[in-house]
């Protein structure tokens, strides 16, 4: 894989990941862009001990576009984009519209004793899969995988040496009904500057049973998984697709290597060949649940940059708000309110789905 990092126009970082040695990227980003915005602002909520980002930019950031206007297709003549080359294979560049990043402009003040406030210093980042507007992840090559999959390894391993990351999140939405502002095949990586309330409590369970067992909690849930197979949809010499025993989304599959590794920069090379064949083969798998593209987010869980490494194990948690042909899975009063999810199809019967499907 060759990686070239190029400047946009207005100063943000994209880099070129190809599969060819000799790919040329020398062509200039010819637009005229304003700078990019100020970082977002942090406020702390002490009702809840989270951070939430205040990024009012965000609002005039690009939202739908017809196919020929897409900003994540190659630029090809006069039609300029965010990429200036006119084909990729995998890009990487800063969100022009980003939640978190490094340009501070004037120091917040204080909203009231309780309530601290700081800047969003961080990174956010958009992968392009591939060059081709109408594809999708599920129609990529096992080879384009691998790409990918190195790519986030780059990323995860750069942006955790920024100072004050804590935490570096690799996610993919897909689909409308999720929320999807762009159709072309992409993904986004966030690198934060905490620990997200997500992994803290994923932490603080796995440190009580390390405390108790002396075990890794995902370690062992997955290898009685394994065991059980009531809910394993697939499976390879490195990886294990299963549906939670406890899953909240209608349609939930983690993706978890079979050994301990705390992030994807840890995946030795046969454990990155061997994800693609697996994931394609799940992705695809939904898709044929009501024969039509699924809409789901696909999300890396890796362990903080610098706290509880030990207590981590990389898995990929990809789930959606389809629930039937005709009907979505809202988050509605128990579940945005008090945080208490009621899924609508068992486990058990998601898991026998998806491997007839």
């Amino acid at each position: 894989m060759k990686r070239t990092a190029i400047d946009l126009a207005d100063g943000r970082e994209l880099i070129y990941f190809d599969e060819r040695d000799d790919a040329v990227r020398d062509q200039p980003d010819r637009r005229d862009l304003p700078p990019p915005p100020p970082t977002s602002q942090l406020r702390y909520d002490p009702l809840t001990d989270e951070w939430v980002a205040v990024a009012v930019h965000r609002q005039t950031r690009t939202f739908l576009p017809p196919a020929n206007e897409c900003p994540l297709d190659p630029s090809v003549g006069d039609r300029l984009t965010e990429i200036p080359a006119p084909d990729y294979d995998v890009v990487v560049f800063e969100n022009r519209f980003p939640s978190l990043s490094g340009r501070v402009a004037d120091e917040p003040g204080e909203i009231t004793p309780f309530t601290p406030v700081r800047p969003g210093l961080g990174r956010c980042e958009v992968v392009c899969f591939t060059s081709d507007h109408n594809a999708s992840f599920a129609s990529l090559p096992p080879s384009r995988v691998r790409t990918v999959l190195d790519a986030l390894a780059d990323r995860t391993e750069v942006l955790g040496e920024l100072p004050g990351v804590e935490q570096v999140f690799c996610f993919e939405n897909r689909g409308v009904e999720i929320g999807v502002t762009l159709h072309h095949p992409h993904g986004q990586i966030y690198a934060y500057p905490f620990v997200t309330p997500r992994t803290r409590a994923l932490l603080a369970a796995a440190r009580r049973h390390a405390e108790r067992t002396g075990g890794n909690l995902y370690a062992d849930v997955l290898a009685a998984e394994r065991a059980s197979g009531d809910r394993v949809v697939t499976e390879n010499e490195h990886w294990t697709a299963f549906v939670p025993a406890a899953a909240r989304w209608p349609f939930e599959v983690h993706v978890a290597p079979r050994r301990v590794v705390p992030d994807i920069p840890a995946l030795s090379d046969s454990e990155r060949d061997a994800f693609g064949p697996l994931y394609l083969d799940l992705l695809r798998r939904f898709d044929g649940l009501f024969d039509m593209p699924m809409p789901y987010i696909s999300a890396w869980h890796q362990a903080p940059v610098r706290v509880d490494r030990e207590l981590g194990h990389l898995h990929l948690q990809l789930f959606s708000i389809r629930r039937a042909t005709d009907k979505l899975k809202y988050l509605a009063g128990s579940e945005s309110g008090m945080g208490v999810f009621i899924n609508d199809i068992s486990p058990e019967r998601a898991a026998e789905l998806l491997r007839a499907a």
